[in-house]
């Protein structure tokens, strides 16, 4: 699975039309962000692209057990990369251009496993130290809580402008990046 969505080919985030289906995906990063200069350096020494971070869809009601596995997944994937492009958008310090995506229709039962498969092999950044790039609006009554690293180095975010501030400042998610990409 993790081949099969790594043999497509890269094409804009979101991708130009909907299309029906849920699956996994990944997201790669090409702007100049001092932030990830480590990472397009770390491409370019492996001669291979390392997704900034990966996910999956499923589809509506699948993640309180609430589908079965005939039911129509409609445009899940699209949707949730749709979201992830909105995100960029608002963040005051990215450009939607400097992103790019793969992604792979999946049947529903194999969705979890193909992401898993994929943050093992790559350990992409915004996965594993720059949290919360996937995140929803927690919903009304719910801002108590703490803002993501991923929202803290990137904010903008109109749903996360009322959270609380996060647990670690810009600049010490930022050494985080520099420990991460020194191995």
């Amino acid at each position: 699975m993790a081949d099969a969505l790594l043999s497509r080919g890269l094409v804009a985030l979101p991708p130009g039309e909907s299309f029906p289906g849920a699956g996994i995906y990944a997201i790669y990063y090409r702007g100049s962000h001092r932030l990830y200069r480590a990472l397009l350096k770390a491409e370019k020494d492996r001669d291979t692209r390392i997704p900034i971070y990966v996910g999956k869809a499923v589809p509506e009601g699948a993640r309180k057990g609430g589908t079965s596995i005939d039911a129509p997944s409609g445009p899940a994937l699209y949707k949730r990369l749709r979201e992830h492009a909105d995100s960029i958008t608002e963040a005051t310090n990215l450009k939607l251009g400097d992103f790019e995506c793969r992604y792979l229709i999946v049947d529903d039962i194999w969705i979890p496993l193909g992401e898993s498969l994929l943050i093992r092999k790559f350990a992409p950044l915004w996965n594993l130290v720059v949290d919360g790039f996937g995140n929803h609006d927690p919903g009304k009554g719910r801002h108590n809580q703490r803002c993501s690293p991923w929202d803290v180095v990137h904010p903008g975010r109109s749903w996360a402008k009322p959270l609380q501030p996060g647990l670690r400042t810009s600049a010490e998610i930022a050494l985080d990046i520099e420990t991460f990409f020194a191995g």
